[in-house]
């Protein structure tokens, strides 16, 4: 659901980053004006990696949410069975942790 949508938008926030590193490292160099311009630029490209790294989080947050909700609803309509799954999964780990 989440990892589908998270590809094209990391490659693009990658693309912005490089972007703005090759800006600053040519702005080493300008003075006056086009320091300025170049300064601005890269408070551009920086601000729109930082609004995709939020629309990112909150896509993350609300697919979580949304899991948690199903998982929730799971539980509900199966009470019984989420309380043997638990408990094997609680004997499972202990078996295994005992050997050591």
């Amino acid at each position: 659901m989440f990892g589908s949508n998270s590809k094209p938008l990391n490659s693009d926030v990658a693309t912005l980053v490089k972007d703005a590193q090759a800006l600053l490292q040519s702005a080493k160099s300008l003075t006056g004006e086009k320091a300025d311009e170049a300064r601005n630029q890269g408070m551009l490209l920086l601000d729109t990696v930082f609004l995709m790294a939020h629309d990112m989080q909150e896509s993350a947050v609300g697919a979580g949410k949304a899991m948690v909700s199903s998982a929730g609803d799971c539980v509900k309509d199966n009470p019984w069975r989420s309380v043997a799954l638990a408990a094997g999964t609680g004997l499972l780990v202990g078996v295994i942790l005992g050997r050591k």
